[in-house]
């Protein structure tokens, strides 16, 4: 079965209203034509829903940063599953490194809230990688596989295959430096086989992004790995002519 692949931006704290609404009409105008791919947007929460109505009726998909686990109740500055539906959204981002690094994500809470948004109508993109200092320790794999078996506890082979992974080296993330090809698609392998202990031949279903300063630049080549299924993109997706060049990468 072909993986088709996916192009996420990913556009963290930046844009008000009136910039994420340009921004996205761009893209969508844009990525009109581009049918090779899933194109994705994660605007910040306030700007959400005047980018739904900007996607309405394209093939654009909008997605959220992040969402709690439960689906209402007394937990101040979060958003349920219930409100990203309502406005459209289709997927949502898990467990980004910068939200295990300055917020507390933990496996346990990202197992849960994937747990949760599987049982909603929204797709999951669960993010892994790991820091500079746990690769240069050679325990590169270890957390991987740590994250991998804690973040996806308890899933079945049906829910796996709903599940979108993007493997994010930290130590990539901003910094302009980029997991060279080979060493993503070393990674990617590892998971893809790390699933396939797990879950059986449904990994081989599964995409696996990558996200680390990727550029118009470096997705073509990345894209030519045979277990790297698309990006998701940090600082260059917040110019439309940039991301563009990435989600055109097969021009």
């Amino acid at each position: 079965m072909a993986r088709t692949p996916v192009i996420a931006g990913n556009w963290k704290m930046h844009k008000t209203v009136a910039e994420a609404v340009a921004l996205a009409q761009a893209v969508k105008d844009g990525a009109a034509g581009a049918a090779h791919c899933q194109v994705v947007l994660a605007p910040p929460y306030t700007a959400l829903y005047p980018v739904a109505g900007i996607l309405r009726d394209s093939r654009v998909i909008l997605a959220a940063q992040n969402v709690h686990w439960e689906p209402g109740g007394a937990f101040t500055g979060e958003i349920s599953l219930p409100m990203l539906e309502a406005i459209g959204c289709r997927m949502v981002i898990i467990g980004h490194s910068e939200r295990r690094q300055y917020f507390g994500e933990t496996d346990a809470t990202v197992n849960r809230r994937v747990r949760a948004v599987l049982d909603s109508d929204l797709q999951p993109i669960v993010c892994i990688g790991e820091t500079l200092e746990e690769r240069e320790a050679g325990r590169h794999y270890d957390v991987v596989t740590q994250q991998l078996d804690g973040g996806l506890d308890g899933l079945t082979r049906r829910s796996l295959l709903r599940i979108i992974l993007a493997y994010e080296p930290v130590w990539a993330i901003g910094t302009g430096r980029t997991a060279s090809p080979e060493t993503a698609q070393e990674m990617h392998a590892f998971i893809r086989s790390r699933l396939s202990e797990r879950f059986g031949e449904g990994a081989r279903e599964v995409r696996i992004l990558y996200g680390g300063s990727v550029k118009p630049a470096n997705i073509a080549a990345l894209m030519r790995q045979p277990d790297i299924d698309g990006a998701l993109v940090g600082g260059a997706c917040l110019e439309a002519d940039s991301f563009l060049g990435i989600i055109h990468y097969n021009a």
